[in-house]
């Protein structure tokens, strides 16, 4: 083959093609005219304006220039591609957000006064904060009652929802027959699904109410000992079950009837194939699906205001008396500040309890990936 013919291929396969450069001078474009327009649109600049006409002009810019450059079918690939893309950033902008406004507002708090993961709110009052606002006293209280408090009520929920959860899948998938009481279960479970948090607090709630009705009598102190730990561990199980059930029921599902099939060719009973063949191929799944439904109800504040109250000291023992939680105490000082007229205080107490919520959250989230990972199936190549 000669080298005029190896230039002529090449050529073909380069035509109708744009430059490498075409988005480069898109992008700058895209923002000088949106820059323009918002300054004209808008009394002041808008950063959200101008940040939507330049992406909406980007997009339009690289449609005209691959419909023109190249053909109309790459123009289209070109046009969903990029919006795509946006679609993707704009999905990214509220996690960021998030991410960003908690840290930068808890994390000089902590730094600055690292005794609040190691102290409660007992013995704080109004005048304390009025003395930490006009800086003649350093910040007082903690969240260490809101954090044990979380941990304890989502390690009862855990306990309470995981052998449930599992149990209850494992029926479905290994033994029912698309029977009625099967799918009856599936039906519920949908229904606990989207149940409200709310709704889950006010059932715990009411059902606690009612057992201690019958055991001790109807009077004010037995229905004020219904707010415990163990009452928000079992409306936190109401709204964690379903999703222990419907994650667990989806991994079984996927493992393959050959597997299941070879056991029983040994002579293996059906509870030790589960036990040794169908549970160890779905572990990955299993365990990253149960640290997720972990992880959503560690941020619930409903259910646990309505079951277990609000304390202002550390309660260690999750049967008796009121305990917090995290969400709990932020939304505590965020609407009832220790002292309303200096409210800063209350409002950086806050912002460190939400800090170290979405630390625990986030590390849930990482530790569903990591344990995903590690009960794979090891392949071999």
């Amino acid at each position: 083959m000669t080298p005029k013919t190896n230039k002529s291929r090449l050529d073909s396969l380069t035509a109708n093609r744009k430059p490498s450069w075409t988005w480069m001078v898109a992008a700058a474009g895209s923002v000088v005219v949106s820059a323009i327009v918002t300054m004209l649109l808008f009394e002041s600049f808008s950063i959200i304006g101008f940040v939507l006409i330049a992406g909406l002009l980007y997009i339009a810019s690289m449609y005209v220039a691959s419909r023109i450059m190249e053909d109309r079918l790459k123009a289209m690939d070109e046009f969903w591609r990029h919006l795509i893309w946006s679609a993707f950033l704009i999905a990214l902008v509220p996690l960021i957000s998030v991410i960003w406004s908690v840290v930068s507002e808890g994390l000089p708090t902590l730094i600055a006064h690292p005794g609040l993961l190691t102290t409660d709110m007992q013995g704080v009052v109004g005048a304390d904060d009025i003395a930490t606002q006009t800086e003649s006293a350093p910040l007082q209280g903690g969240i260490l009652h809101g954090l044990v408090g979380t941990v304890m009520i989502t390690i009862l929920a855990s306990v309470i929802s995981i052998p449930v959860g599992l149990f209850a899948s494992i029926y479905l998938v290994e033994y029912a027959n698309r029977n009625a009481f099967s799918r009856a279960i599936r039906f519920f479970v949908d229904v606990m699904t989207g149940i409200p948090s709310i709704v889950a607090g006010l059932f715990a709630f009411a059902g606690l109410s009612l057992l201690i009705e019958l055991i001790v009598g109807d009077s004010p102190q037995a229905l004020q000992s219904v707010k415990t730990g163990f009452a928000a561990a079992l409306a936190l199980s109401v709204l964690m079950i379903p999703v222990v059930v419907r994650s667990t029921e989806e991994m079984l599902s996927v493992v393959a009837d050959e597997l299941r099939e070879a056991s029983y060719a040994l002579g293996v009973r059906k509870w030790r194939t589960i036990m040794k063949v169908v549970l160890p191929t779905a572990m990955s799944g299993i365990a990253s699906g149960v640290t997720l439904a972990i992880a959503r109800v560690t941020g619930e504040t409903a259910p646990i205001l309505v079951t277990a109250g609000y304390a202002a000291t550390t309660n260690w023992n999750p049967f008796s008396e009121w305990m917090t939680a995290l969400p709990v105490y932020i939304y505590r000082q965020l609407v009832n500040p220790t002292a309303p007229a200096a409210g800063d205080p209350s409002m950086a107490r806050a912002w460190a309890g939400a800090l170290v919520l979405i630390v625990i959250v986030m590390g849930l989230n990482l530790a569903a990936r990591a344990i995903a990972k590690y009960f794979a199936p090891k392949t071999g190549k």
